[in-house]
Formats: structure tokens, C-alpha cells, sequence
């Protein structure tokens, strides 16, 4: 981060004052999403390959949301807790005062993955996040912290 020192001379007396700069507005904090043409294109799955948090914004972790409903309640469908994860996923941005588009990082636990459930994640990824693809990392696991639970997932989000 670069000063600008100055120096005045009153009265004898050397008084340096600094510039700082000023807070970045909330219309300067976005996310920046890189896709290397190296690499390849992960946005037809429902990421992107990395995104850059800006310097000046606040990062909020948010826990693995899984597919209970709002009295705890798990449907033994994978599709309908996917589904239902990301609603409370939104939820949760909600009470952050976050939107979708600020979320750089979403890690996501599939209980027995197969090929199948990929499509089902990409779907609801695209329908959440649209353009604005978040990384992702996908971990397929035996069993998660509640026997009848298939799918979490977990975000990394930015703070305006």
C-alpha cells in the first residue's frame, strides 16, 4: 500500500502527514474470475478455474449447509437436497447481506459421487450463480455427519 508523505514547516516544527487511502466503495469490490485458456473450461460444469478476492473486502466463511428443511427434516432424494442445500445456502448469504455473485469458493461433499449426480450439481450451481461461477471443489465421501444426509456444501464468500 503506498502513502503519500508530506512535510510542512510551521513554525520550526516538521509535521509529516500521510495520505491513506480512502475505503474502496462497495461499487469496487468485486470478484475477479480467472479461467486460464491453458486450462480447461470448467464453466460447463458449474465453476470457475479461480477467483480473486479484492484486498479491501471482508471474507465470510460459511458452514457446510446440507439438505434439512427448516424443521430438520431430510428427503432420502438427492436431487431434493441438493436443491434444498442451496436454498438454505441463500439463506444464510441473506443474513450475511451477500448475493450469490460474491461467492468466490464453494466446496461441496457428495455422499457415494458418481456421474450421475454430476448433473444435478451443475444445475443448481448455474441456477444460483448464473455467470458468475464461483471455484468449486467437489469431494466425494462415504457418509457425512448425519447417516441420512448425501450433500453439503460449504462457501467462501466476500463482504461488501
Amino acid at each position: 500500500m503506498l502513502r503519500d508523505i508530506k512535510h510542512l514547516l510551521i513554525g520550526g516544527l516538521i509535521i509529516m502527514t500521510m495520505g491513506v487511502p480512502t475505503a474502496a466503495t462497495a461499487n469496487d469490490l468485486k470478484l475477479t474470475i480467472v479461467n486460464p485458456q491453458n486450462l480447461y473450461d470448467p464453466t460447463p460444469n458449474g465453476y470457475s478455474a479461480a477467483v480473486i478476492v479484492p484486498r479491501e473486502a471482508r471474507v465470510a466463511y460459511i458452514s457446510g449447509q446440507g439438505g434439512q428443511d427448516s424443521t430438520g427434516a431430510l428427503s432420502p432424494d438427492f436431487a431434493v437436497q441438493v436443491k434444498q442445500a442451496y436454498a438454505n445456502l441463500r439463506t444464510a448469504l441473506d443474513a450475511l447481506g451477500a448475493r450469490p455473485d460474491q461467492v468466490a469458493k464453494l466446496t461441496v461433499f457428495v455422499v457415494d459421487h458418481d456421474m450421475s449426480k454430476l448433473e444435478v450439481l451443475t444445475r443448481n450451481v448455474k441456477e444460483m450463480f448464473g455467470g458468475a461461477l464461483p471455484a468449486q471443489t467437489l469431494i466425494p465421501v462415504p457418509k457425512l455427519a448425519i447417516d441420512p444426509m448425501l450433500f453439503e456444501v460449504e462457501a467462501v464468500v466476500m463482504l461488501e
